[in-house]
């Protein structure tokens, strides 16, 4: 299928699909109104970086710094540590854009600039996932989106992503390692 057809619901189906579009978009309003204390995690190593990553991830279409926690955080621990958890934590936080396009695929936007981004990814679905990871950019949000509306394997997005979040973030890391070396 396609995000050109119109797919049709069943009726429980059609209210799962909105709760849930209901649920990431309160979960975004939430986390944006208490990103001070999402703040605090990192004080508890490897798994609050994890979860900084993630809540930074999680939000739709507004962005939480979480290169600059990355960043920030491989100047006091490992580099590469930093980069895999939270790489990892991005990925699994990006699920909510995946799910909102999954939920929301009839409201997904037919601007141009969307109709070229779901051409490219139905070429080049993998692809396409792993370089909007590797960059930092908004598009990532739409990209997730579409993949969830197109109905691209979960696993298949989490892996690219993945890979793509992780290889940014090892940039960052280091960029942030190196930073802090030369005032050393």
């Amino acid at each position: 299928m396609t995000v050109e057809e119109k797919p049709k619901f069943t009726k429980p189906q059609l209210f799962l699909r909105i709760a849930l579009l209901v649920l990431l978009l309160a979960g975004t309003v939430l986390l944006i109104l208490n990103r001070d204390k999402i703040q605090q995690f990192k004080a508890y190593g490897y798994p609050g970086i994890f979860l900084v990553s993630l809540f930074s991830n999680a939000t739709i279409l507004v962005p939480l710094p979480g290169v600059m926690i990355t960043s920030a955080m491989a100047m006091v621990f490992d580099p590469f540590w930093v980069a895999i958890a939270s790489g990892a934590g991005a990925a699994l936080g990006e699920l909510s854009g995946y799910l909102a396009g999954f939920s929301g695929q009839p409201m997904l936007e037919k601007s141009d600039k969307v109709k070229k981004l779901t051409a490219w990814m139905q070429r080049n679905q993998s692809w396409t996932i792993f370089l909007l990871a590797l960059v930092p950019n908004p598009l990532f949000d739409v990209a997730g989106f579409i993949a969830g509306a197109s109905r691209m394997p979960v696993w298949k997005f989490l892996f690219f992503c993945l890979l793509g979040k992780i290889a940014k973030m090892l940039a960052f890391a280091y960029l942030g390692a190196g930073i802090f070396s030369v005032f050393d």
